[in-house]
């Protein structure tokens, strides 16, 4: 089965990899992906479908937070996400972090995005919880 090519998104030092869901028998070829883009972090935001191991075993942190596909992400994944990520950027600035869900359709066809998915982005306000300085006093997030 052709899988679709992970998407780099990249904003100032903020790097992400949005990336398929792999089974066990991809998971070698997922692993030389994730290492490419350099990817120190992974969350699964779907049911696991293969084995952390081999990817731990890399030095990559695997992190799941399944919720429903097709749904909005609940609150306490919201927090901890953006917890994450205001840790990783200000430890290590210009990492990159990879996350997935079950099929990531969204990444590559007009539509994906549906009712309940655009309703929570329409009320989303931002708290700005990613701002903080760098070591040199300058802001990472604006």
């Amino acid at each position: 089965m052709n899988r679709p090519a992970p998407v780099e998104i990249t904003y100032e030092n903020l790097r992400f990899l949005i990336t398929h869901n792999p089974t066990n028998a991809t998971l070698s070829k997922f692993i030389e992906e994730l290492q490419r883009f350099g990817v120190r972090t992974l969350v699964r935001v779907c049911d696991a479908t293969y084995d952390r191991g081999p990817i731990e075993s890399q030095g990559i942190q695997v992190l799941d937070w399944p919720f429903d596909d097709g749904a909005p992400p609940p609150s306490e994944i919201v927090e901890d996400w953006l917890n994450l990520l205001k840790n990783k950027f200000r430890e290590e600035p210009g990492c990159c972090v990879a996350v997935h869900c079950v099929a990531g359709l969204g990444r590559k066809r007009r539509g994906a995005f549906n009712s309940k998915q655009l309703l929570y982005l329409e009320k989303y306000r931002p708290k700005m919880r990613l701002r903080f300085k760098d070591a040199n006093g300058h802001c990472c997030v604006q």
